[in-house]
């Protein structure tokens, strides 16, 4: 993978059940600490939720102890991504995806959204991709429960109480999704 400067790559618990993925670091933070959502707002609020669901030690830190969630971005580097960009770094998303293997996607922001919702759900066409509309509203996937998530620095206090009790209700359930592993028998 080529990234032009410093990257923002993947952080958190491998083996997680929960995979939280923003767009950059220059929307959803890191830049300074090299760690997805961190060092701005976004990261305080969505830190601040998952440390009350259990998934962080800390209600912030700039490199947060996770339990059962990861953390990563559609695009790792610095500055604003141009389309062509995106589309080239996509296919280092869509491997880290597969490779931690969680069950529940939670796509921040309408890009990321978008992004689960053309590769790993069947429903993109029956489906609004903005998470104005669509925010902790589960939907089906294809191995995957994708929960979209609004841009955290435009939650009201409605938004992040409904994101908590989605999650909170999956955490309480059983939420594991079945992966479609093939088998061969005989």
């Amino acid at each position: 993978m080529r990234i032009d400067g410093p990257a923002v790559y993947g952080y958190g618990d491998a083996n997680a059940d929960f995979h939280v993925f923003g767009d950059s670091p220059a929307r959803h933070g890191g830049a300074e600490t090299g760690v997805p959502f961190t060092d701005g707002e976004t990261g305080r609020r969505l830190q601040a939720l998952v440390h009350e669901l259990g998934f962080a030690a800390d209600a912030y830190a700039d490199e947060p102890e996770l339990s059962n969630l990861y953390l990563s971005y559609i695009h790792p580097g610095e500055g604003e991504p141009t389309p062509a960009s995106y589309a080239d770094q996509e296919r280092f998303l869509d491997a880290e995806l597969r490779a931690i293997n969680a069950h529940i996607l939670l796509p921040v922001g309408d890009r990321a959204f978008a992004y689960a919702l053309e590769h790993h759900t069947s429903v993109r066409d029956k489906t609004d991709p903005r998470t104005s509309e669509m925010h902790a509203t589960p939907v089906r996937g294809r191995g995957f429960l994708v929960i979209p998530v609004k841009e955290p620095t435009e939650w009201t206090e409605t938004d992040r109480e409904r994101l908590f009790a989605t999650l909170r209700e999956l955490l309480d359930g059983d939420y594991r999704q079945t992966k479609g592993v093939a088998t061969t028998i005989g």
